[in-house]
């Protein structure tokens, strides 16, 4: 099929999926959420996992579970949400258990045990949000100097001021960031196709697990650096690259992506810059960046990873605002610019010679 390997793995689900044991209009929601789930999880990262379960096990509590496929309506889809308002949950909260239900209705209409998708249909309220804004230029380089100070001082790993100077410049995620080998760069350019997943067990008794998967969105991209990284990872390597496969792991085994955040945390704090600022504001900073600097919005979708340039266009409508600008006094300057063959018709006063003939006859042929 055309798409990427999820999509694959999607349909390949669907196309395995189990008849149901009774007669379609006795599949209920709770029914249908548990078989979604069964055919959609391999799919999934394991955090993804993780939340997607808690959210199937959430919708679960509520009495709309009970209902049958067939008579589920939208009528039936607002009063839930209704009910989760007046227990207090947040629109956030509300969503994330909207979605994952109308995820499950979208395999039964694919199945064709439903005409419609109700909950897709269904009225959900949404605020007018504010743009979370992005870091200054001066924080991040406040940060990436602290970092660098706090590993001279021997306070942090060595491998910390390099993972932090690569999320910014390429956009990594931290998982994308602890998954990177020296076999992933060639002549200045990383390979970016994995990442570290944390597996935690059920109960919190034991250390967690760190799984090398694909992607967030299992896509394979190739990242260029700049001069100066480069020569950083030079030394890096020339230190800690035959002891260790990892980028930015001394051992022999990955970072846990937390350690990441940790470093992150050290050297933002050790400056004083605001505690509202994430490890992956770094990664919204660079696409910012780079669209206000004139990159087109596909390869920044590119760099970043995303699976189609929309996404980044509707999480970047802000930077795209503000590129806007210099295009119009661009167009601005060509239009306004003195146009020479007008000035030099109206400099002329009289009669006219164009071309050798006479203006009068000119203009009248």
């Amino acid at each position: 099929m055309r798409g990427t390997k999820k999509d694959a793995q999607r349909l390949a689900a669907e196309m395995t999926v189990r008849a149901p044991t009774a007669s379609v209009a006795r599949v209920s929601v709770f029914e249908m959420l548990d078989l979604w789930a069964e055919n959609t999880k391999a799919t999934w990262a394991p955090s993804t996992e993780v939340n997607q379960l808690s959210r199937i096990r959430l919708v679960k509590t509520d009495r709309i579970s009970s209902i049958s496929l067939t008579r589920l309506t939208a009528v039936d889809v607002d009063q839930w949400h209704a009910r989760l308002e007046r227990k207090g949950l947040g629109e956030a909260g509300i969503r994330n258990r909207h979605l994952v239900l109308r995820a499950a209705m979208t395999l039964a209409v694919r199945l064709g045990w439903v005409p419609t998708n109700v909950v897709a249909t269904a009225r959900l309220g949404r605020r007018k949000s504010q743009p979370r804004g992005t870091l200054s230029d001066n924080e991040v380089r406040a940060v990436l100097t602290s970092a660098s100070s706090l590993v001279a001082s021997g306070q942090i790993e060595p491998q910390a001021s390099i993972a932090l100077r690569l999320a910014a410049m390429t956009g990594a995620r931290r998982s994308e960031l602890a998954a990177l080998r020296w076999e992933d760069l060639h002549a200045g350019r990383l390979v970016i196709d994995s990442s570290i997943a944390i597996l935690r067990s059920g109960d919190g008794s034991r250390k967690p697990t760190l799984r090398d998967d694909p992607t967030k969105t299992a896509n394979r991209r190739v990242v260029s650096l700049d001069a100066a990284s480069i020569v950083l990872l030079a030394s890096l390597k020339a230190e800690f690259g035959a002891g260790s496969p990892w980028i930015v792991s001394p051992r022999s085994e990955p970072v846990n992506p937390e350690r990441v955040t940790v470093w992150w945390r050290r050297a933002r704090d050790r400056v004083g810059v605001d505690v509202r600022w994430r490890l992956h504001d770094l990664r919204h900073w660079s696409a910012t960046t780079s669209i206000v600097g004139g990159h087109d919005i596909r390869s920044v979708a590119n760099r970043l990873g995303h699976a189609n340039p929309s996404m980044t266009l509707q999480t970047y409508a802000h930077a795209v605002e503000a590129a806007d600008a210099p295009i119009a006094q661009t167009l601005s300057h060509v239009i306004d610019l003195p146009n020479p063959l007008v000035l030099s018709v109206d400099a002329i006063s009289g009669d006219q010679v164009i071309d050798g003939r006479d203006g009068d006859e000119d203009a009248a042929s």
